[in-house]
């Protein structure tokens, strides 16, 4: 599927959703690019080309209208849309004896309804393209069937959601040409507030022993973009880290 001319809209730009952005662009892609906060500019590394065609909105996934009003702004500034991909997220670690009603509500607002309102709205176009596709972002951990850090409960259900929503719109939109998957992100970029010993540990119970990096991330999710015959497959992305 060659992505020159295609129109994208990539949902979360907080952290590797930047990344995914900047390379659609550079393989010829329109990109509107959503953002809960501002964000000043494009990708500072793309050729001046490339970062004309990467356009910011800021949107509230959590509220189910920015995820419609979105859609409907992405298709009238290009036109149509090709591609959607759901990267919005939530990562809050909290004890559970401090959760109350608003953890659980955000997390499933922002990783699941989003993705599933988003691809409610986009779904007409995307049949209009003929050839559309959703990649929606789980977890590893979600991917495996079981918890392993206490202190992530909401975002554990969410991202578990994640992959039924995939498997679900999978077979809904198989008719019309659309192919929904889902990538399930490993060890790829160390959190901001993460310390050095941390990050080491995460290495070492990673059997390829590093971080992927951004670009493991946007490899996978091009994959699952230029695939004609995968559809309601999570795919994980983490060196190896399921298998410890």
């Amino acid at each position: 599927m060659s992505l020159t001319g295609q129109v994208a809209l990539v949902t979360g730009a907080r952290r590797v959703g930047l990344s995914v952005a900047a390379e659609l662009a550079r393989r010829g892609a329109h990109v509107n690019l959503s953002c809960r906060r501002p964000l000043a500019v494009a990708p500072a590394a793309l050729p001046p080309a490339a970062a004309a065609r990467v356009r910011t909105t800021q949107a509230d996934l959590s509220d189910p209208a920015e995820c419609r009003r979105l859609v409907a702004e992405t298709v009238a500034a290009q036109g149509r849309l090709d591609i959607l991909i759901n990267m919005a997220s939530t990562y809050v670690a909290r004890p559970f004896a401090e959760l109350d009603e608003s953890d659980w509500d955000r997390a499933l607002a922002v990783d699941a309804r989003a993705a599933y309102l988003c691809a409610l709205a986009a779904a007409p176009h995307l049949r209009a393209a003929r050839r559309g596709r959703i990649v929606n972002v789980s977890d590893w951990i979600a991917r495996s069937g079981r918890p392993r850090y206490p202190g992530y409960l909401p975002y554990y259900v969410a991202k578990s959601a994640v992959i039924g929503l995939t498997e679900a719109l999978a077979l809904e939109l198989a008719p019309d040409g659309i192919l929904v998957n889902a990538v399930a992100p490993g060890p790829i970029r160390p959190p901001a507030d993460m310390d050095a010993q941390e990050v080491e540990a995460v290495e070492r119970a990673t059997p390829l022993g590093r971080w992927g990096g951004d670009q493991a991330l946007v490899t996978a999710v091009l994959a699952l973009i230029e695939t004609d015959f995968i559809t309601g497959e999570t795919l994980r992305v983490d060196g190896g880290r399921h298998l410890k």
